[in-house]
């Protein structure tokens, strides 16, 4: 479980095939200064397995299913991703609870300068939308942040914005993002519980009635 404050950013030193998935070593010196084997660090949003480390990064398998659901079957040496080691139960919940699961990916559609922040508009497919709510929050690229604005459900693009700090720029790979870039995005945890329970809800047999003829 993670919060979705990012820690550093990492680089991609090599991506190697692993059979139907891949090999990602990150170099990464800050949050492999307490890592041991098997260790959650999310990248980029996703939750990874440290299956090898040093003092200046580690090594991570990626399954088939994590490249189809993200950005990461993308990534080339020289990139950079935003990385978070998994909470610990006495530690602060800064963000809010992100389990690197990633929902799907979104599009940069809009980035509008302000004066003091960034704006960024985000599309989103269809089966997402229901689950983002204004000033609720979401993770993009693992990043915890309030949704700001959100399209009407009606609307044929289904949207969402974030406004973006001063830190969150320097401090994340969001600071150097451009239009038509794709993004993680892991929607709130209690949304999709509340979705999935909606689904059964609708298609449960009816309860019979109490009392009844005798």
């Amino acid at each position: 479980m993670f919060t979705g404050l990012i820690e550093e950013i990492g680089t991609v030193t090599s991506v190697e095939p692993a059979g139907d998935g891949l090999r990602l070593t990150l170099q990464a010196p800050l949050v492999v200064t307490d890592a041991a084997h098997g260790d959650s660090i999310a990248v980029s949003g996703v939750c990874l397995t440290v299956v090898a480390y040093s003092t200046e990064g580690f090594t991570a398998d990626v399954m088939r299913q994590t490249l189809d659901m993200s950005t990461l079957g993308a990534l080339s040496a020289g990139d950079r991703v935003n990385l978070e080691r998994a909470t610990t139960s006495d530690g602060r919940l800064g963000g809010h609870i992100v389990q690197g699961h990633i929902d799907g990916t979104g599009e940069i559609s809009q980035i509008r300068p302000g004066g003091q922040w960034q704006v960024v508009r985000v599309t989103v497919p269809l089966t997402l939308a229901p689950l983002i709510v204004d000033k609720g929050s979401i993770a993009v690229e693992g990043i915890s942040l309030t949704v700001s604005a959100i399209s009407d459900a009606d609307e044929t693009e289904q949207w969402f914005e974030i406004s973006l700090i001063p830190e969150t720029l320097a401090a994340t790979t969001l600071g150097t993002a451009q239009v038509g870039d794709l993004v993680n995005l892991e929607t709130d945890i209690l949304a999709r519980h509340v979705q999935r329970l909606m689904a059964f809800s609708a298609t449960a047999p009816a309860t019979p009635s109490e009392g009844g003829s005798r």
